[in-house]
């Protein structure tokens, strides 16, 4: 940056025109300011592939919620389905009743050749169903601690780049000693570009990690909702089995 904007003096008034593209501020820049953009160019590119994995998972975990509800709430047996799910839950709602149902079974089986088996089987499936909605959460949450780090970081590392590339460009200005604006502007044009890249970065991020954030709270409640309902139901049936 220093040595564009002394030859640029050099040149007098047959300085040419400059060009600002981005692609033209970027080589120009200096290599600090280079390496923040790069940084900024690669942050904005995970964010944006990490937003649309997870709208994307999202929908698709929502549908197989629906479409697991209505097999289950439908009157059929819970044991059919538990056999029709099998080993191979597609989501977080069915993997949930799937282990739930595993330790139903497990304890129930047992249950003519020890009475007392049954004595604390509730609180064990609730455990098991607690762990497996932690467990299945935390996958869908992956990655998006990213994007609020993205969110809140991005526009300091975009300034950092401008204040270092308004630096060495007012320290070439003064071995110019020429404060033309022509002289001037290029510079300041390539070191604010970096804060440009910042806000261009941390602005979708945020608002994704919002937006997605809110919708993993209600899936979780969903989830949740349903473990309760379940065990409601597998309580009200070891009553009955009493």
């Amino acid at each position: 940056m220093e040595q564009n904007v002394i030859n640029a003096v050099a040149l007098g008034n047959s300085l040419p025109v400059a060009d600002f593209s981005v692609w033209a501020m970027f080589l120009n820049a200096d290599w600090v300011v280079k390496l923040v953009m790069i940084v900024l160019v690669l942050a904005s590119i995970w964010s944006w592939a990490i937003i649309f994995e997870k709208s994307l998972t999202l929908r698709v975990l929502n549908k197989r919620a629906e479409e697991f509800e209505s097999s289950f709430w439908s009157g059929a047996a819970i044991d059919d389905l538990y056999e029709q799910i099998g080993s191979r839950p597609r989501d977080p709602m069915s993997a949930v009743f799937v282990t739930a149902m595993r330790e139903w079974r497990r304890v129930v089986g047992r249950r003519s050749a020890d009475p007392d088996i049954m004595e604390g089987l509730e609180d064990r499936i609730e455990r098991v169903m607690q762990i497996t909605t932690t467990r299945e959460l935390e996958r869908i949450e992956r990655y998006l601690t990213f994007l609020a780090s993205t969110g809140s970081t991005a526009p300091f590392v975009g300034l950092f780049g401008t204040v270092w590339g308004i630096m060495h460009s007012f320290q070439a200005i003064a071995l110019s000693k020429n404060t033309s604006l022509a002289v001037v502007a290029p510079g300041i044009a390539e070191a604010l570009f970096a804060t440009a890249l910042g806000l261009l970065a941390a602005i979708p991020a945020v608002l994704a990690y919002n937006k997605l954030s809110r919708d993993v709270d209600r899936y979780a409640t969903r989830v949740n909702g349903f473990a309760g309902e379940f065990l409601a139901i597998l309580s009200r049936q070891m009553e009955d089995d009493r």
